[in-house]
């Protein structure tokens, strides 16, 4: 029988794991921490009863993927719920706008710029299925929908302050800027609208949905699926080399690629080594995770009902604050996503204290105290915000990356989203999963498609991996 060991078990590592046992392989994981799950983890962070996302919290990419739809998750005890506002983003004296999931609807409370977004969105949507297929895979491929793609790419290649000027109302312009922000990368660059046209289209499509109980649910639905098909899981041991791996067929990292190169050693050919420890990690994230009283009182009206909130004022100030953090500077105001998961799935609140996810955009490695810049910016939005906080959870940078190996100097995206990397990520190579090292492959968000389509990698990876056999 073929055998294979996986490094690493967050999302896209557990679903190389799943694919190949699916496929028949006797799959083994390996993990470093003592709890499985990477970035799909949950947990009681600030008071009993309140349980907060780890870090990933959203997941707009993951309804409609080839994993999602090969692998039955939902009869492994995984359910989906959806807040009423999909993502909210509030300007100074109550204005701002909002994205539900009709593209009609929301370009209806977007006023003069309604027109441009339905022109924009609305077709993107209807052909999203067909797009994100594309997309959800690595960029140099012949794609079967090619009029579709190039739709998609005709946005996507754009910057996204120049992008959002088609918008025309400062509200409608900082919506969709806000979205463009998750890229953490220069907003005036080539390119950096694709991970906002995605988003948004996403949001349109299948909406931003959390999962019940918990992102570590994802978790706990793919390990039952694969204890199905008989993987074993190893917790606590660190790999370093592969000679301590007992000569499988096949080995799958899920790790950044300087951990590959170390772990290959002389194995990797030199180019490949090369060009791992060349691969860029992006700017960091700096987390506060709050137990909030009565919710946060937004005086934006649509922000009360909001999944996700962006807090990063108008184009211009997000705009300005990416650009800073890519140069390693500090903003006074930094960009904050702001998660109310607790909207879609009311099990995360104990009575009417409820669990608030945020996070900072920071230069890599940041290593001051952004809780108070976090803390501001909320209130700047929800007066009164402070004196409803009960509790706090903090996670700096370095303890980002002490928390999960791959997120280094707090790069929860797992790399810089040039346009370069975007394209040929983790190296230029027709297989971008192959290592030069004969069965061992990179299964990592730092392949195709990257961090916000969990498994996905892995997924592709796996595929890839089988195909070789």
């Amino acid at each position: 029988m073929t055998t294979a060991v996986v490094v690493g078990s967050g999302p896209n590592g557990l679903a190389a794991a799943l694919t190949l046992a699916a496929a028949g392989v006797r799959v083994r994981v390996i993990e470093a921490a003592d709890t499985l799950g990477g970035g799909t983890r949950s947990g009681e962070l600030t008071l009993p009863g309140l349980i907060h996302d780890e870090c990933s919290g959203m997941h707009p990419l993951a309804l409609g993927s080839a994993f999602a739809e090969r692998f039955d998750l939902a009869g492994a005890g995984l359910s989906w719920r959806w807040a009423p506002v999909e993502f909210a983003h509030p300007l100074d004296g109550g204005r701002g706008a909002v994205a539900v999931r009709s593209v009609t609807g929301t370009a209806a409370g977007l006023g003069e710029g309604g027109r441009a977004w339905r022109h924009t969105f609305g077709p993107l949507t209807k052909r999203f299925g067909t797009i994100s297929r594309e997309f959800l895979q690595p960029v140099p491929h012949l794609p079967r929908h090619p009029l579709h793609l190039a739709l998609f790419g005709a946005y996507a290649g754009l910057p996204a302050t120049l992008l959002a000027r088609r918008f025309r109302t400062p509200e409608a312009r900082a919506l969709f800027t806000g979205v463009a922000a998750h890229a953490f990368r220069p907003l005036d660059t080539l390119a950096s609208s694709a991970i906002g046209v995605a988003l948004t289209t996403a949001a349109h499509a299948f909406g931003w949905p959390v999962a019940e109980g918990g992102s570590a649910a994802i978790r706990d639905a793919i390990l039952l699926r694969a204890a199905e098909h008989g993987v074993a899981f190893e917790t606590g041991r660190r790999v370093t080399s592969l000679d301590e791996l007992g000569g499988p067929d096949l080995v799958m990292l899920d790790t950044t690629p300087a951990a590959a190169a170390r772990i290959a050693g002389a194995r990797m050919p030199p180019r490949v080594r090369r060009a791992y420890l060349r691969y860029r990690h992006g700017p960091g994230a700096f987390k506060v995770d709050f137990a909030v009283e009565g919710g946060v009182p937004w005086t934006h009206e649509g922000s009360r009902s909001a999944g996700t909130v962006h807090l990063g004022g108008d184009t211009d100030e997000m705009a300005a604050a990416e650009k800073d953090v890519a140069a390693g500077r500090m903003p006074e105001r930094p960009f904050v996503l702001v998660g109310q998961q607790y909207l879609a799935d009311g099990t995360r609140s104990a009575g009417d204290v409820h669990p608030l996810y945020a996070y900072a955009h920071v230069p890599a490695g940041y290593t001051g105290d952004a809780t108070a810049a976090i803390t501001a910016r909320i209130e700047q939005f929800a007066p009164g915000f402070r004196d409803r906080v009960r509790a706090t959870h903090v996670r700096s940078t370095t303890e980002m990356s002490r928390h999960n190996e791959n997120y280094v100097a707090g790069d929860i995206v797992t790399g810089a989203n040039d346009p370069w990397q975007l394209v040929f990520r983790p190296r230029p190579a027709l297989d971008p999963y192959a290592t030069g090292v004969p069965g061992v492959y990179l299964c990592s968000a730092a392949t195709p498609p990257g961090a916000g389509a969990h498994g996905m990698c892995g997924y592709h990876a796996a595929r890839r991996a089988l195909a070789r056999l």
